[in-house]
């Protein structure tokens, strides 16, 4: 006789400010070879650094061809997450990769425990996640940072690695 499933579940009551973000990389010419091949042991020794905040990390495929990976991360709360993205190593791959995104695209979704969904999607050729539903908008002015996305108050502990002025220095910022 087969025995019933082992149903478990978790208790987040510790975890109220819960953030889960997941990322992903995409490969869409030769080169992006190169650059997802780079971000590999970058990542791992951040990671390894184990930033203040970080519950877990995990890394997955989605697909091999074309090659696009991605990760999981549980964080803190979006306090944590957003410092450490604003400041290094984080802080200079963001900047690098806005200016040259190197044969990929890159993209991430975030989701709050205590409510409040953001996204992000930089030279993603084909849709993914949320941008396969919801109507898409440019990401600028309040949509512009995660924490403006996420509906989050306030301005951050730290500037953000990149400024809408100095992505769009030309177009200013359209709120």
């Amino acid at each position: 006789m087969n025995a019933p499933a082992d149903r478990r579940t978790v208790d987040l009551g510790a975890y109220p400010d819960l953030v889960v973000i997941v990322l992903g990389m995409r490969v869409h010419a030769l080169a992006g070879l190169k650059t997802l091949l780079g971000f590999g042991p970058r990542i791992a020794r951040s990671v390894a650094g184990q930033p203040d905040g970080l519950l877990l990390h995990e890394s997955f495929v989605f697909s091999l061809v074309p090659p696009h990976v991605g990760m999981r991360q549980y964080w803190r709360d979006f306090a944590a997450l957003e410092a450490w993205a604003r400041s290094d190593p984080h802080r200079i791959w963001w900047r690098q990769f806005l200016r040259d995104s190197g044969g990929t695209g890159f993209w991430h979704e975030s989701y709050l425990m205590r409510g409040g969904m953001e996204a992000v999607y930089v030279d993603m050729r084909e849709n993914v996640g949320f941008l396969r539903f919801a109507p898409q908008r440019p990401a600028r002015g309040a949509m512009f940072s995660a924490r403006g996305r996420a509906g989050q108050p306030g301005g951050g502990a730290a500037p953000a690695a990149v400024s809408e002025q100095e992505l769009y220095p030309r177009c200013g910022s359209s709120a």
